[in-house]
């Protein structure tokens, strides 16, 4: 069952939302400049607002274009539901020790719902998150981008049934729990000083930053970030199965890509 069907105009509209994102993370690893120093970190802070200002812009297109392929009211009162349940889930644990229950609920959405909506709901939800929580700042347009790239590609693994489909689920939430917090480190890593051997020189070439990345990673935000992917696999390997029926039930039942129609 999909509940958001992406057709090409729609998947092509979130390529570029995609693209735009990883742009707006690595254009420091990506772009030649000749600066560097204070004045080079100092002149790029103002990235982040400015992407602050452009993010309710490229949702809005997002959102226009996943229209056209099927989302009406049943769909919408879905993802207000699971948005909030995850937004509650995230108040529960706002990211203490990497510990964030809300993913497995995320990755499980997705898989049952189909990428689109797992997109959709990623972003939704760390949004209503972060409102619940207090979480907001330079950093959640950012967050709204990673959560939405877990529900997407979990939309998009391979089709197994099974015990097969749990463990699969549960190999992917540890992963994207590392790399979730691999991609979130780009936001401000590029803007901080954190020592010659850490810390990103502009000018310098790609293996050498992303050597220095790696080096940062490993040693500050590493211990974050494995018990965020435990956590989330191990609650997919317990509450997944049921969780799943759950979702696909409610599809069934609920009869989403059936059009609706009012009688007189």
């Amino acid at each position: 069952m999909r509940l958001v069907r992406l057709k090409p105009r729609s998947t092509a509209t979130l390529v570029l939302a995609s693209v735009v994102g990883i742009l707006a993370f690595g254009w420091p690893l990506l772009w030649s400049t000749s600066q560097v120093g204070e004045s080079a970190i100092g002149h790029t802070t103002d990235a982040p607002w400015l992407f602050v200002l452009l993010l309710p812009l490229l949702v809005a297109v997002v959102l226009a274009e996943l229209s056209e392929a099927g989302i009406d009211a049943k769909v919408i009162s879905l993802l207000g539901m699971l948005a909030a349940v995850s937004a509650a889930l995230r108040a529960l644990g706002p990211g203490t020790a990497g510990l964030e229950p809300g993913f497995f609920l995320l990755i499980l959405a997705g898989r049952a719902f189909g990428a689109g909506f797992g997109f959709v709901l990623g972003a939704v939800s760390l949004l209503a998150g972060a409102m619940v929580s207090g979480g907001v700042g330079p950093w959640m347009p950012f967050q709204m981008f990673a959560c939405a790239w877990v529900g997407c590609l979990a939309g998009l693994l391979p089709r197994v049934g099974g015990r097969l489909e749990v463990l699969l689920l549960a190999a992917y939430s540890l992963v994207a729990g590392v790399l979730y917090g691999l991609v979130m480190n780009l936001w401000f890593w590029p803007y901080a000083t954190f020592g010659s051997d850490f810390s990103f020189i502009p000018g310098d070439s790609l293996a050498d930053n992303l050597h220095r990345y790696g080096l940062f990673v490993v040693a500050t935000s590493l211990g974050w970030d494995i018990p965020r992917g435990v956590l989330c696999a191990v609650l997919v390997l317990f509450l997944g199965r049921p969780i799943l029926n759950a979702f696909r039930r409610t599809a069934r039942k609920a009869a989403f890509d059936v059009p609706v129609v009012f009688d007189r």
